[in-house]
């Protein structure tokens, strides 16, 4: 794993200096290392292939999680609703259909430039992708959760559903689902992706819960909580360095 640091912006005012901080995944690194160092996988730019970044984010400790009381609620809502299956990346069939299906989700949740087509074929064609959970209803498919995995612990990394299911939480749902299942497994972390603003409060919703602080895994809900409520307030629209010299999306 090469790590390497990217100016992002300076205040000498207050003595404050930013740097993004990146890892590149190199042969022999396992993802247990490069997920544990605190970085997930980036997928932002053309021209970028095998690099992670540091962000804050959460993972579930496998092990020790038990349902929540707002877990079960869930639960009530879709359990058994569905065919699953879970199916490797390399057997999986990219089709026309799964990749409209995909694209229309993002458009109306995101907007279209948060994931235009050529980001979901860049994504597909990473080579991180293990697996493909696909959810069907009377044969037909109405979730896709690719997951990034190795033995000891899995990533839900991008989910795809119908969104007239949305106002009854399936997105919830189907990340509780994989929850659930990689604990079966035998995993021990399940990375849930960044937990920024308060859109992301829903993810502490799992127990026990840790989230990256820039430096180790923290499981201090409450201050976790407070930062989401409050990230609002630290935004900054700029770009570091690195990223100025890809070819970005969007």
């Amino acid at each position: 794993m090469k790590l390497f640091s990217s100016e992002v912006a300076h205040d000498y005012k207050t003595y404050t200096f930013a740097y993004a901080q990146y890892a590149q995944k190199e042969p022999g690194d396992s993802l247990t290392s490069i997920y544990g160092s605190g970085f997930l996988p980036y997928s932002g730019s053309k021209d970028s292939k095998n690099i992670f970044y540091m962000a804050r984010s959460a993972r579930v400790v496998l092990p020790y999680f038990e349902m929540t009381s707002e877990n079960r609620r869930i639960a009530k809502k879709f359990d058994g609703a569905f065919r699953k299956e879970r199916v490797p990346f390399d057997e999986f069939r990219v089709t026309e259909e799964f990749l409209m299906f995909c694209l229309a989700y993002f458009a109306q949740k995101h907007g279209s430039s948060a994931m235009p087509r050529e980001r979901l074929e860049h994504i597909l064609k990473g080579g991180l992708i293990s697996n493909t959970m696909i959810y069907h209803s009377d044969d037909k498919p109405v979730a896709y959760v690719l997951e990034v995995a190795d033995n000891t612990m899995g990533h839900y990394w991008f989910s795809f559903y119908d969104l007239s299911l949305a106002r009854q939480s399936l997105g919830l749902w189907l990340m509780q689902d994989c929850v659930r299942d990689a604990k079966e497994r035998g995993e021990k972390y399940y990375y849930l992706g960044t937990v920024y603003g308060e859109k992301a409060l829903y993810k502490t919703n799992f127990d026990p819960l840790e989230w990256w602080d820039g430096a180790a895994w923290n499981a201090d809900i409450k201050l976790l909580k407070e930062r989401e409520r409050s990230d609002s307030e630290r935004v900054a629209s700029v770009m570091d360095e690195w990223k100025k010299n890809k070819i970005l999306y969007g």
